[in-house]
């Protein structure tokens, strides 16, 4: 390549040539800037040009008109569909995470399909962003890191046909859709006459006649499953609504794609009790009679799937029952079972996808954050104790959305911390870190200007190898465990 022989100091991973352009990314004294080297001028580029080795080079900002140009020429950096492949989503609430979590990717030989792209609705609104900075930052740090293989962008938690416009627009493909406000839990806990008139207010759409469950009896792989009166109210009861408006999201992002690609994952795992075999049964069998497709659900397993820490419960419970959900996926699909709130359950990795045979999404969010705080932890510890004073702070707030069980009073008191990162692997103290992300990000001083962003990504900036090399470990411990299954999966065959 030309661009080598450039006085400029390129981010090794990505240099490109596509059909005779040159493509790279460098430091400058003045931030990153993208470097194009051709014989024709590319209009679609904006920067200063000036001639090099008798071409034309554009040295130009990461800006997104030049993002798009490099997508028209790059079509490896689009996401792509990635269907019943063994996959992991890689949430990034900074816009800086994606070259450790590619490094990560990588180091896993193809064995695991990332979802780089990836943050709810929920977490853009606390941070901020839209969904075009979420695409755009990652897409830049795609590009940064040189990942020309198969990844995913997940439109993640989205409740309205307006959120899935909004990521339409810019190029997500793998859209999860979450109708837990609409999930009944009052059946939990119903008597029978309650279940019936609970039953005949649902829509009509799901009349549970038209079911077809009504006394009809399953025997998947062994797990047997009989659909009396009481089991089929309940389920109707609690998911009839949640499966109506899937349908009607579906259809939604059916007609408002177009022939964009899209695919589907189905999330009902924030409720508070746990998702039956006969329930999972019930949702599966009615998303097929309304002709909804889906290639992932999300149930809601029995345990604990906290916030940023392992898995909380019973691991021979939590076995048999994501067996069941397995056998139940591979029936009515196949399609494969998701692990949200899925980040540092490392005791649970090996047992979920060797049960769904590697069908199997992991889904993660936060422990890319809590690991931006490790590196800061590290280097600016002043600035660390400063931002876990204001989480302790918040958490009584911000702790009311989520599902965490972190005491205030069991974290460890500023004054009395010797070991600031080690403060990052204790239980209440990671929770409480979590879930007051969005507190720290877009607090403001009296003065209106940002209590901590602006120093939080002024640093995260001037330390992004150290938090790369932090990610790409901390990930290959996540990933590692669905891809030796891969792994074992080709040695047998």
């Amino acid at each position: 390549m030309k661009l080598t022989s450039a006085n400029l100091h390129f981010f090794p991973n990505s240099l490109t040539d596509q059909n005779g352009v040159e493509f790279g990314l460098v430091q400058t004294d003045n931030g990153e800037r993208l470097v194009v080297l051709a014989e024709s001028p590319l209009s679609a580029f904006e920067g200063e040009r000036s001639e090099f080795s008798g071409q034309t080079m554009i040295l130009g900002e990461r800006s997104a008109t030049n993002l798009n140009a490099l997508r028209s020429h790059l079509p490896w950096l689009k996401p792509q569909l990635i269907g019943l492949a063994t996959s992991a989503g890689m949430g990034d609430r900074l816009g800086l995470a994606t070259p450790g979590h590619v490094r990560a990717a990588r180091a896993m030989g193809g064995k695991v399909t990332p979802v780089f792209t990836q943050q709810s609705i929920r977490e853009m609104a606390r941070t901020g962003r839209t969904p075009q900075q979420v695409m755009d930052d990652a897409t830049w740090g795609i590009f940064t890191e040189g990942w020309h293989s198969t990844h995913g962008a997940d439109a993640d938690h989205l409740k309205t046909p307006a959120d899935i416009e909004a990521c339409l627009a810019y190029g997500y493909t793998f859209y999860t859709i979450d109708p837990g406000a609409y999930v009944d839990n009052r059946a939990e806990s119903a008597s029978l006459g309650e279940l019936q008139a609970l039953a005949a207010a649902l829509p009509a759409e799901m009349d549970v006649r038209a079911s077809g469950l009504w006394g009809k009896s399953f025997d998947i792989e062994g797990l047997a499953i009989h659909f009396d009166e009481p089991v089929l109210l309940k389920a109707a009861v609690k998911y009839g609504q949640a499966v109506a408006h899937v349908a009607g999201m579906y259809r939604y992002l059916v007609q408002a794609a177009g022939t964009r690609p899209y695919e589907l994952e189905v999330s009902v795992d924030e409720t508070d009790a746990p998702t039956t075999h006969a329930e999972h049964i019930y949702i599966a069998s009615e998303l097929k009679r309304l002709g909804v497709t889906w290639v992932s659900l999300a149930p809601r397993y029995v345990g604990r799937f906290e916030k940023g820490v392992d898995y909380i419960g019973s691991l021979a419970e939590f076995e048999a029952d994501f067996a069941g959900h397995a056998a139940i996926a591979r029936w009515f699909g196949p399609y494969k079972l998701s692990l949200h709130s899925g980040s540092d359950k490392f005791s649970i990795y090996a047992t979920a996808t060797r049960l769904s045979r590697g069908m199997v999404h992991l889904k993660t969010a936060g422990t890319s954050y809590l690991e931006a705080l490790r590196t800061i932890a590290y280097h600016d510890p002043a600035f660390f104790r400063e931002i876990y004073t204001f989480a302790r702070q918040r958490y009584a707030i911000d702790r009311l959305s989520y599902h965490v069980s972190a005491e205030l009073s069991n974290a460890p008191l500023p004054e009395v911390v010797r070991d600031w990162p080690a403060l990052l692997d204790q239980f209440d103290a990671r929770e409480i870190f979590h879930v007051t992300f969005g507190s720290v990000l877009t607090e403001k001083t009296e003065a209106g200007g940002w209590r901590f962003y602006d120093r939080f990504m002024d640093f995260m900036q001037g330390n992004k190898e150290a938090y790369a090399s932090n990610l790409e470990k901390h990930f290959i411990r996540h990933l590692a465990p669905f891809a030796a299954f891969a792994g074992d999966q080709d040695q047998l065959s």
